[in-house]
């Protein structure tokens, strides 16, 4: 199955200095039915203003993984890292048993990026970092693992069997991946027009897939993406309380 979730259908919450769409229940944004997509729990589509930003707050037991499209962050946290996220960088926190991070946008203009959480594959892991550039050469008409947890070569690494590639499709081209048994796909088109496996994907629109033979992605118009592969589970100990990813229980 293939369901395509309409551009129109994401939460967005304007504050100001923040403009955010929610793609899943988020802060005071709750859906029962649009908690998460198997162990992918948050996906949110951010642009920060210069000058203001995220102070310090906590994070436990997720795996977090932000996606600069455009500008730059600066990034603190109570690990002693102390970094600016740029365009084309990923960074990965594994929040593990618990830390403190601070994001603040210092630039002159405004930064876009993406924020994904995804499921740890176990519980009470050490807090760790990593982070590392890329180019969009590198996943021109090609799907890049940018993370993974699936042993992937040159992607960030994390704790959770899941992989977010990223990939620029000139209009004409194709690229596919293989679906597997116990995986679903997600994808978020970020610009432009593209068919999945015939199914018309618009600018801003999501597929949340559910196949066994293989997904072919071809572009209609020059288009900008990210795909996720993630176990089809539903998570553990989680609930309306604890959406920013503190423990239940």
């Amino acid at each position: 199955m293939i369901e395509i979730v309409k551009a129109g259908a994401r939460h967005l919450s304007d504050f100001g200095w923040l403009k955010t769409y929610w793609l899943f229940s988020f802060s005071d944004y709750y859906d029962p039915r649009n908690i998460q997509f198997g162990a992918l729990r948050v996906f949110n589509d951010d642009v920060v203003q210069p000058g203001t930003g995220f102070p310090t707050h906590p994070h436990e037991e997720m795996e977090i993984v932000t996606i600069v499209l455009d500008g730059e962050m600066t990034h603190q946290d109570s690990m002693g890292n102390k970094t600016v996220i740029q365009t084309g960088d990923v960074q990965r926190m594994s929040a593990g048993t618990g830390l403190t991070h601070s994001e603040f946008n210092l630039a002159d203009r405004p930064v876009h990026f993406y924020q994904i959480w995804i499921f740890p594959d176990e519980a009470e892991l050490k807090p760790s970092y990593d982070q590392k550039r890329f180019s969009a050469s590198d996943w021109r008409n090609k799907l890049l693992p940018v993370a993974s947890g699936q042993g992937k070569a040159g992607a960030v690494t994390f704790h959770t069997d899941a992989t977010i590639y990223r990939c620029d499709l000139e209009a004409g081209k194709k690229v596919a991946h293989k679906a597997t048994a116990g995986r679903r796909i997600f994808v978020y088109l970020t610009k432009g027009l593209l068919t999945a496996n015939g199914e018309t994907v618009r600018s801003k629109d999501q597929a949340r897939i559910d196949i066994d033979e293989p997904l072919v992605l071809a572009a209609k118009q020059d288009s900008e993406l990210i795909l996720i592969v993630v176990p089809s589970c539903k998570g553990w100990g989680y609930s309306r309380e604890t959406l920013k990813g503190k423990k239940s229980g």
